[in-house]
């Protein structure tokens, strides 16, 4: 994977959690980064399950040998934190957070509604609107809508905040497959975003016609090396996908590539070697 990233030249790479998989091995980790994408490179990461709480390795370490790149940094890298890209005019704000995952004192961060959390995300969100930042992209590493084998792990009542505050991209990983949705939005038609079930009233529109502002596009891209998970074309929220793949369909191992100019935002999955999954997607600015 890190060999496909390298080819493709980006500027950063967003790294949505679950890195050594074994406590112990955060350096190892961080040297086949390093060594892959060079130590200068903005390899920025936020914390997955496996290191939240320290039982498969400790995302403090990951922080310390994989620490950020990007100027202008607010929060605490590594758990929840944003920056603006490039530093000088910036096209994207990407935000970073954790919710639904436990840390070191058994408890899950706070990202109820009306929360501290939860009122940073939403201010991280509007302050990307009024510095007139064109896009927005929120990286978290738990889902909520899934094909695949996991429920709503980020929340209801936050995920409904993404597509309320008009966040054009979110992305995780936890679940080992590929899925990517249509825009979804929230309007007359669809007061609110309910976890397993499906309301043709949140599609805001044909993939084809992608608009900024129309709605939110979420990405599950756990699709690193660990072992794939299935995917299921039968689960009631398979309405709102317009692209999957899993161990049982067009398995792929591979990364999005991530463009953003002033005008859209265009995205394409890059499948590993030997692998031929492809998917493509783009918002345009209203």
């Amino acid at each position: 994977m890190l060999d496909t990233i390298s080819g493709l030249r980006p500027e950063l790479n967003l790294a949505l959690g679950d890195f050594s998989y074994e406590a112990g091995r955060e350096q190892e980790f961080c040297d086949m980064v390093t060594g892959k994408l060079g130590g200068d490179f903005p390899y920025q990461v936020v914390t997955g399950n496996h290191e939240s709480d320290g039982h498969d390795g400790d995302i403090a370490n990951i922080v310390n040998c994989l620490p950020n790149k990007l100027p202008g940094l607010t929060g605490e890298y590594g758990i929840q934190w944003y920056a603006d890209y490039p530093e000088r005019d910036p096209l994207v704000r990407f935000i970073m957070v954790s919710p639904g995952i436990k840390f070191h004192d058994g408890n899950t961060l706070d990202y109820s509604r009306g929360s501290e959390r939860w009122l940073w995300t939403a201010a991280a969100l509007d302050g990307a609107r009024s510095r007139k930042i064109p896009w927005t992209v929120v990286g978290m590493h738990t889902p909520c809508l899934s094909v695949g084998k996991y429920d709503c792990r980020a929340g209801r009542d936050f995920t409904n905040l993404l597509i309320d505050r008009k966040a054009d991209l979110v992305l995780s990983g936890h679940d080992h497959n590929y899925q990517r949705s249509h825009q979804l939005g929230r309007g007359q038609g669809c007061p609110a975003l309910v976890p397993d079930t499906f309301s043709g009233g949140c599609l805001a529109g044909p993939d084809n016609a992608m608009v900024q502002g129309a709605g939110t596009v979420f990405a599950t891209v756990g699709t690193g090396g660990v072992g794939l998970y299935e995917v299921n074309d039968q689960d009631p929220e398979s309405p709102y996908f317009a692209a999957w793949s899993g161990k049982n369909r067009d398995a792929a191992l591979g990364t999005l590539d991530v463009t953003a100019t002033a005008d859209r935002l265009s995205a394409r999955f890059v499948p590993a070697a030997d692998y031929t999954f492809t998917d493509s997607f783009e918002i345009k600015w209203k």
